[in-house]
């Protein structure tokens, strides 16, 4: 709670709809707990200050069974370890990142994949591609094909909610989205060697036209062709790959796409036959 006041991102201060319901759940969690802990955290005090060493008789005391005092001791932390099994199954069954964010919108497709240290958004329906800016419009649907074209990695937007990882010649799936137009960080929070700290951007939510002016702006720009697709696979961050294309660096967009580029990209990390990619039989 202290953090949130710093201008810190996270689901504590939520942006979007799964942030909102992860913040609801940890609250429900922290409540049940405190069933348990409080008592605990009371009580230690005062027994400490009641049987302290006062200098005069020995303590002898009593012993005796009381079964009220049993069944308080071991069936409350039962029933709220019991509560706390069912809330967990219902919440993470609802914040499955697999699952689409209920909307009457139509969810917008992008493929990330991670580089050394920078992450390439792909728009395929779009035929457009950026550099660690991922752009898309608030109040509607973002659903997310995430790869890594090197180690293991982990997808992370603290004040939308969710993280993934993503692996090597392998896809997985998330869905979120902005309640509202904003600027949010992202990061690869994975520790998995040298420069992984560098490796964060930009989740920029817009009104619709704003997003469908960038997209025409992204479609004017040079197509990711052979020798971007070298550059990217050095590395080094967004900087260093727009000094390397001589590009500005504040934004870095592509306006053409090789045929299946993610699936592309799996394969050249397993050496493994491509085949024609399939976002949803995939799943």
């Amino acid at each position: 709670m202290l953090l949130s006041g710093c201008g810190v991102e996270s689901f504590l201060d939520p942006q979007g709809p799964v942030a909102a319901q992860q913040r609801t759940h940890f609250w429900q969690v922290t409540a049940l707990m405190a069933l348990v802990v409080l008592p605990v955290l009371t009580l230690t005090p005062w027994l400490l200050w009641r049987y302290r060493d006062r200098g005069g008789a020995d303590y002898e005391p009593r012993w005796g069974f009381s079964r009220g005092w049993e069944i308080a001791l071991w069936g409350g932390p039962a029933l709220v370890v019991a509560a706390l099994a069912v809330l967990l199954w219902v919440n993470t069954t609802r914040l499955d990142p697999y699952a689409p964010l209920a909307s009457d919108a139509n969810s917008l497709r992008v493929q990330a994949v991670g580089y050394d240290w920078k992450w390439l958004f792909l728009y395929p329906d779009l035929g457009i591609a950026s550099v660690d800016l991922l752009a898309f419009p608030a109040g509607r649907p973002l659903e997310i094909e995430l790869t890594s074209a090197t180690v293991m990695q982990s997808f992370f937007v603290p004040a939308l909610g969710s993280q993934v990882y993503a692996m090597g010649g392998m896809s997985t799936w998330l869905h979120l989205g902005a309640d509202a137009p904003g600027r949010f960080r992202g990061e690869n929070s994975q520790y998995n060697g040298e420069g992984f700290h560098m490796q964060k951007f930009e989740a920029v939510a817009m009104d619709e036209a704003a997003f469908e002016g960038w997209a025409r702006n992204a479609a004017t720009a040079s197509a990711l062709d052979t020798a971007a697709l070298d550059a990217l696979e050095q590395k080094g961050v967004a900087s260093d790959l727009a000094y390397a294309l001589d590009r500005p660096s504040d934004e870095i967009l592509f306006g053409g796409l090789p045929d299946d580029l993610f699936a592309q990209v799996m394969a050249e990390t397993t050496k493994a036959p491509m085949a024609p990619h399939d976002m949803a039989a995939g799943r």
